[in-house]
């Protein structure tokens, strides 16, 4: 049995890891908002340029369309993976990377990946081709950031490089949900109830320059999209798992302050039989 001075320290060492906890879930809720907020904001936008180009390439007859639009023999495919540089945020991290693993395993074909976050990045170096690793984009996130790395992905597309990139990523559902989702970005893929679609536009200036705007923009959206999703939903996790830590270390606390009242008591107890023994040994005497 531990002695009084052992629980006691550990009683000290559970108290201190629920403040670091507490404080974790605190700084983790504080930023959510913003992520939430920047995630509910850019769906709309991402959804409605998606609808939008999808119209007006069922209408056109472009070769700028079918540069990211037509499907070709895959040789070589380009996972771009995305998860946290930090942990401590539950089970956020190694779903993701589970995906990845399940999408390779049904793969036959060569496969590159594009790390966004130390996380997946220190999960595949060993044993996997990594194309590019952009850690370090958290540190100033914006959409011209994820627009200069997209860009070279893009350029390789066009050249042959990869025949199909896809995106692995935390979708943001609320703070104690998140969904790992794969999603085709490149080439893209077209909704057969809007290929049909006869929709009259008026071109201004024209059709062309048109989609030589809206598509590659369309592309980094998608992709800036699953890296805000990814941001709300690692803050999510990790408010969800501290506050999940500090209830278990708050039972576990209470637990031993129990056992550490009843050792008390029986050590008190034991003395006073100790003393009284000695009394009565001393009045016999």
């Amino acid at each position: 049995m531990a002695n009084l001075k052992e629980i006691r320290g550990r009683i000290t060492s559970i108290s201190s890891t629920m403040q670091i906890t507490s404080a974790m879930k605190m700084v983790s809720a504080a930023k959510l908002k913003k992520a939430t907020d920047a995630i509910v904001m850019l769906r709309p936008y991402s959804e409605k340029l998606q609808e939008i180009i999808e119209n007006v390439g069922s209408s056109t007859d472009l070769d700028e369309v079918a540069t990211y639009t037509t499907p070709r023999e895959v040789k070589k495919v380009l996972f771009i993976v995305v998860t946290s540089n930090k942990g401590l945020a539950g089970a956020f991290n190694s779903s993701v990377i589970k995906e990845l693993n399940h999408q390779i395993s049904n793969t036959h074909h060569e496969v590159e990946i594009l790390s966004v976050g130390k996380k997946v990045y220190d999960a595949v170096r060993k044993n996997r081709t990594v194309y590019d690793n952009q850690s370090a984009i958290f540190d100033g996130m914006s959409f011209g950031v994820v627009s200069r790395f997209m860009e070279k992905v893009m350029k390789d597309y066009r050249e042959g490089v990869f025949d199909q990139v896809f995106v692995i990523y935390n979708k943001f559902i609320n703070a104690a949900t998140q969904e790992v989702k794969t999603e085709q970005v490149l080439p893209i893929a077209m909704s057969d109830k809007n290929m049909g679609a006869n929709t009259d536009y008026i071109f201004e200036p024209n059709a062309k320059e048109i989609l030589e705007v809206l598509i590659p923009k369309s592309i980094k959206t998608q992709v800036y999209k699953a890296v805000l999703d990814s941001v709300a939903s690692e803050h999510g996790a990790r408010m969800t798992a501290m506050h999940k830590a500090t209830d278990n270390a708050q039972a576990l606390k209470n637990d031993l302050v129990i056992y550490y009242n009843k050792a008390r008591q029986a050590a008190i107890t034991n003395e006073i039989l100790e003393i009284v023994g000695g009394a009565e040994a001393l009045n016999n005497g």
